[in-house]
């Protein structure tokens, strides 16, 4: 299963269908599900700041150790685009996301670009989740 290491509070964002477009400084072909990875830097400062704010904003966000170092949901790739007219666009490419759905936090240690998950994990997310991450296992 392919994962993307995002950091938090985007990571959330994403995983709960707020944010459609994921900035990277590369390019990908890659089309399809993917693993939303949280990357464990999230300063609590940073934290307490989010915490207030999307808490108003989407009614709800999640404790800080619920949120970081591992996969926190599934997301569908459905392009790469060099502009676009999303609030969220401002890099030089922009992951266009789709269908996003939240998991439950299944700890997991990430990598740059997309990575698989380890087989161990891989298996805790297909038993519960199997619809949600159906797809995630192609390149």
């Amino acid at each position: 299963m392919k994962a993307l290491s995002i950091r938090q509070p985007h990571a959330w964002l994403i995983a709960n269908g707020h944010k459609d477009i994921e900035n990277r400084d590369w390019p990908t072909n890659f089309r399809g599900r993917v693993l939303i990875h949280a990357g464990v830097t999230y300063p609590k400062r940073d934290y307490e700041d989010d915490f207030e704010s999307y808490s108003e904003q989407y009614g709800s966000y999640p404790k800080r150790e619920e949120m970081i170092g591992g996969i926190v949901g599934v997301v569908t790739i459905t392009g790469c685009v060099t502009e676009s007219d999303s609030p969220w666009f401002f890099g030089k490419y922009g992951f266009v996301l789709a269908d996003a759905k939240p998991l439950p936090l299944v700890p997991c240690k990430g990598a740059l670009s997309f990575f698989n998950v380890p087989p161990d994990v891989a298996q805790r997310l297909r038993e519960p989740h199997a619809s949600m991450s159906r797809g995630a296992d192609h390149d």
